[in-house]
């Protein structure tokens, strides 16, 4: 057992300690409080970390780690260009990622699961498009949630795609866990929606969406107009799968096919509606915003403000590098405070990088603030000086990441 003490102590779910220390044992956090507290019920070596923050690790809600390696590869394959629309960026993804050779993609993902570790993120909710990858994540430190992506209209297909995801979600192990991610509302067809709903609920994991990222989504959810229905369909030769005029929204559809619930994590979620909102807040649904990938694909900015007074949950992500400059959540914290000024509070911002992913990711239990019994994942930051009246502000403005813990233990790098 050890104590780490420093200048404040940030636990997220409840107020900042001066002074503040935790105690780690077996890589599980034993004890949190003031200094003085905590060595008068626990005798261990202490170190010491003055002029410091000891806040928990970020859980970025929302990765696509097999694509880190994305601006490199554009300009291998002869495809570096700036795609003018989504489904352009949809079409340029397909383009690269069928060019690639044996291994890339492994190294795509390790390189990955080093920059979320290197940036504080000990935590992920990574969706997984190539199964085979599973294995490398799982015996990689970041813990969080390994969602298993599916997309389909073919009826047969789609049958046995499901039978081998839950063959492979079995699998996963290590300080991740299972989860199933259904692409789209337009690109998985109804019964394979149900399908993976009905898969989570045997086996009691979340499904992971990308809900109303685009105006192109809503045009095809309303009336099958748009590049999805022109474009997008033809080239995946879904021409035959192609719906009636729905005259509705992503969400409602969700809803109306029963499976929209607590479970679900709406990623994105740019273009809802008022009633959207109402309706994903009523069923007890998370969205992750991603508000650097959405400038970067040009589909929009999400309605923050609307979020936040609905009382939705919400938590961040960086979404991939191949809509980002980054995987770091201090930088999605900036972005998002620039485009929605006054918005959010520090506090509240740092909830939704940590306590808000948690939730999300129904890890909550094991990480995203600082209390006895979770894992002891922390990171320690320095310039914290004279904090005011906000150390979450401090944070924020002026404090840099100095050291990654997972499980208590310092992380070096691969």
């Amino acid at each position: 057992m050890r104590i780490y003490a420093a200048s404040y102590l940030l636990p997220i779910s409840s107020p900042p300690i001066e002074w503040g220390a935790i105690a780690v044992e077996d890589g599980i956090i034993a004890a949190v409080g003031r200094l003085d507290e905590v060595r008068a019920a626990i005798s261990a070596p202490v170190t010491d970390l003055p002029g410091c923050v000891i806040m928990p690790g970020l859980v970025n809600a929302h990765t696509h780690l097999e694509l880190t390696h994305f601006s490199a590869w554009k300009v291998r394959k002869e495809l570096d260009y700036l795609p003018k629309s989504y489904v352009e960026w949809v079409q340029q993804v397909v383009k690269i990622k069928r060019a690639l050779h044996p291994g890339e993609l492994e190294l795509s993902t390790g390189e990955g699961v080093r920059l979320c570790l290197e940036s504080g993120t000990t935590s992920v909710g990574d969706i997984l498009s190539d199964f085979s990858l599973a294995p490398l994540l799982c015996a990689s430190p970041l813990g969080g949630r390994l969602f298993l992506e599916a997309i389909g209209h073919d009826p047969l297909q789609c049958e046995a795609l499901v039978q081998r995801m839950e063959t492979v979600l079995q699998t996963i192990s290590g300080r991740l866990l299972p989860g199933v991610s259904p692409h789209t509302p337009h690109t998985v067809s109804p019964q394979l929606f149900k399908a993976l709903h009905a898969l989570a609920g045997k086996m009691g994991i979340p499904k992971a969406v990308h809900l109303s990222e685009t105006a192109d989504e809503a045009a095809f959810m309303h009336d099958t107009t748009g590049a999805i229905a022109e474009v997008l369909y033809p080239m995946a030769h879904w021409e035959q799968y192609l719906p009636h005029p729905m005259r509705t929204t992503s969400t409602c559809y969700l809803d109306e096919m029963g499976v929209l619930d607590r479970t679900t994590i709406a990623v994105h979620a740019v273009h809802v509606t008022p009633f959207d909102v109402a309706l994903l807040k009523e069923r007890g649904a998370s969205v992750v915003l991603c508000p650097r990938s959405n400038d970067r694909l040009f589909v929009g900015s999400a309605p923050h403000r609307l979020f936040k007074s609905s009382g939705v949950s919400l938590a961040l992500g960086t979404d991939s590098l191949a809509s980002n400059d980054s995987l770091s959540l201090w930088d999605e914290i900036s972005f998002l405070q620039q485009v929605s000024p006054g918005v959010f509070s520090a506090e509240e911002l740092l909830e939704m990088a940590t306590l808000g992913g948690a939730r999300a990711l129904g890890i909550e239990s094991r990480t995203g603030s600082l209390e006895a019994g979770k894992n002891g994942d922390f990171l320690v930051l320095s310039g914290v000086g004279e904090p005011g009246a906000s150390v979450s502000a401090a944070v924020l403005a002026k404090c840099e990441l100095e050291q990654v813990y997972i499980r208590g233990e310092l992380y070096h790098g691969p």
